[in-house]
């Protein structure tokens, strides 16, 4: 039986939250971040697991600060000195689409500590690979269409879609690979990828028609002991109840409000041939606590506002955002000062305000809505919701790209 621990989407160097950290400079969010590292790897040495899978996106973007570098390399290292194999898979935000620049893990796979492999391209590890530990591991990096094309035999395709021929060639190597393996050891297939049905968080910035999508019958093919896979933030087992475990243990540490939700934490994975059990460990992270509120008349607006916000004991070291929803001519009634004092023993307070008014688009004289292009009237609709300058061109140049896709049949 071999004892894995699978994690995912550490993101270590987000700052969206929160000052400083006095005592390491650091950024207090970061520490945040680092900590739920901590307890994943101190767990891995203390319960003497015999590999752990690490299944993409260390950082934001593939060119993370040299400090946050050496805050990810310290915990890697700690698993290195401990003599725990621990694979690598990079994932989308750990690379370039340029197959000529380093990805962000590259110092891995430069100075080769023992114990460290990279697996930043599809990738069979064998026992040989991993110490002599009776396994083998299927690995499956982001893949960029300049990389798929460095794992195909010939550039020429029937195919013209690239998402199509990256997502025929990874079921080609996957069948191909499997016939390679040797049928009496368990295997583990490990992607940074989507698969079709599994459930986005809404901070997963993932773009209609530019992510290569797994299919479920792929990623649940009984050759397999466990799937251990990585992108979406969320947990969730996608072959629940059945084998393989196909899971996503989602990211270990709240991204933004869009994760509000949601709990972090990581696998620990019993794998035999056959049969696999998991246990999803919940990780102690920070609060997020996210509050609406609708102001329909004037009186006592402050009031209303702090009743509508956590309790004192509630605010505490929590990252917090109320939502304020009001007529536009209340704006002098709100006094945000009183609301900062008001959340002061709260990590951090973000006020959202949304300021609605009664007045709506008028056209211009003798202009006709039916003589309007379909971007004009959204620009008019935009203007109507009073949406700033900047957005309205960000979200017009959206709506046209739409446009033009299904007026050329691309949609």
């Amino acid at each position: 039986m071999i004892k894995l621990l699978h994690f995912a989407d550490a993101h270590i160097d987000m700052t969206n939250f929160g000052a400083h950290d006095p005592e390491t400079g650091l950024p207090a969010r970061v520490m945040d971040f680092l900590r739920s590292l901590d307890t994943i790897v101190k767990t891995a040495i203390d319960e003497q697991v015999d590999l752990v899978i690490f299944a993409g996106d260390a950082y934001k973007d593939r060119a993370p600060a040299p400090t946050f570098q050496r805050e990810w390399g310290r915990r890697v290292m700690r698993l290195s000195k401990a003599g725990i194999p621990t694979i690598l898979v990079t994932g989308n935000h750990d690379i370039s689409p340029s197959q000529r620049k380093a990805h962000a893990m590259q110092e891995f796979d430069t100075l080769a500590p023992e114990h460290i492999t990279v697996a930043n391209s599809l990738k069979l590890l064998t026992p040989k690979d991993l110490g002599g530990l009776p396994i083998q591991v299927m690995a499956i990096p982001w893949i960029t269409r300049a990389g798929i094309m460095s794992v195909v035999t010939s550039g020429e395709s029937g195919e013209e879609d690239p998402l199509r021929i990256i997502e025929d060639t990874v079921s080609e190597w996957i069948s191909t690979t499997l016939r390679e393996t040797d049928p009496d050891l368990p295997i583990i297939l490990t992607a940074h990828a989507s698969v079709a049905g599994a459930k986005l968080g809404n901070e997963q910035e993932i773009k209609i028609g530019r992510d290569v999508i797994l299919s479920q019958g792929l990623v649940r093919n009984p050759q397999f002991d466990y799937v251990a896979l990585g992108h979406i933030h969320r947990f969730q087992d996608l072959n629940e109840g059945n084998h393989p475990p196909v899971v996503y243990p989602g990211s270990i540490e709240r991204v933004d409000f869009g994760e509000v939700n949601e709990d972090k934490g990581f696998v620990i994975a019993q794998i035999e041939k056959g049969q696999t059990t998991y246990e999803w460990r919940k990780l102690p992270i920070r609060k997020f606590i996210d509050r609406s509120v609708t102001l329909v008349d004037e009186t006592e607006v402050n009031e209303k506002l702090i009743a509508a916000m956590p309790t004192q004991e509630q605010l505490k070291d929590a990252i917090i955002r109320l939502k304020v929803t009001y007529p536009a001519d209340y704006e002098v009634l709100i006094d945000e000062q009183r609301l900062f004092n008001h959340a002061k023993e709260a990590f951090e307070f973000k006020l959202h305000k949304n300021p609605v008014s009664e007045a709506r688009s008028r056209l211009a004289d003798g202009q006709e809505t039916s003589a309007m292009s379909p971007w004009e009237l959204l620009d008019l609709y935009w203007k109507g919701k009073h949406e700033e300058q900047e957005e309205r061109e960000t979200l017009q140049k959206l709506a046209q790209d739409l446009i033009d896709q299904v007026s050329s049949g691309e949609g």
